[in-house]
């Protein structure tokens, strides 16, 4: 029975060292750690890693529940997995613990504002775009592909494999360009 601790923060300027002080001074044998976005579990090496090693009687820590997951359905299924393998979850900054009835009751009302507040998040950065977008300031990511460069290269004779082969880009992006002019 032993407790683990797991830290996230989202980009890799953000610092872990609050959530690895907080998870050690609750207990914590070892914290697992990774910058990326809770968004989504994918991609989360670290979190897969800790999941696979948990035993029945361990508990999983965290300092706060959007550290675990920013979707009700990712919670919902990390708290099911955990349920399923005999482990506890718990938070230091909330009263989570999975082993009682009103620290469940508890955790999925978080699990719901977690994703609310992404769902507003990204609802906010859509009305930011379009409003950038009808002021004519947003025009969107710049071109990757340098169409005088691809033209200039099929001029010369060359296929469109060796050309994306020159420029580092997909074969099917160059044949893209060129059907198109």
């Amino acid at each position: 029975m032993a407790i683990y601790g797991y830290a996230r923060v989202s980009t890799t300027d953000q610092d872990l060292t609050l959530q690895r002080d907080a998870l050690k001074a609750a207990g914590c044998l070892v914290v697992r750690e990774e910058k990326v976005s809770g968004t989504t579990t994918l991609g989360r090496s670290e979190l897969r890693t800790l999941m696979e090693f948990l035993q029945p009687g361990d508990t999983l820590m965290v300092t706060r529940i959007d550290r675990l997951a920013r979707s009700i359905g990712d919670l919902q299924d990390i708290v099911r997995e955990l349920k399923t393998n005999g482990v506890a979850l718990k938070a230091t900054e909330q009263p989570i613990d999975t082993s009682t009835a009103a620290g469940k009751a508890f955790l999925d009302m978080l699990g719901v504002f977690a994703e609310f507040e992404t769902n507003l998040r990204r609802e906010r950065q859509l009305e930011g775009i379009a409003k950038a977008k009808a002021e004519g300031v947003y025009k969107g990511r710049k071109p990757k592909l340098d169409k005088t460069a691809i033209l200039a290269l099929k001029a010369e004779g060359l296929g469109g494999s060796e050309i994306a082969r020159r420029l580092k880009i997909g074969r099917t992006s160059v044949y893209r360009l060129l059907r198109t002019t």
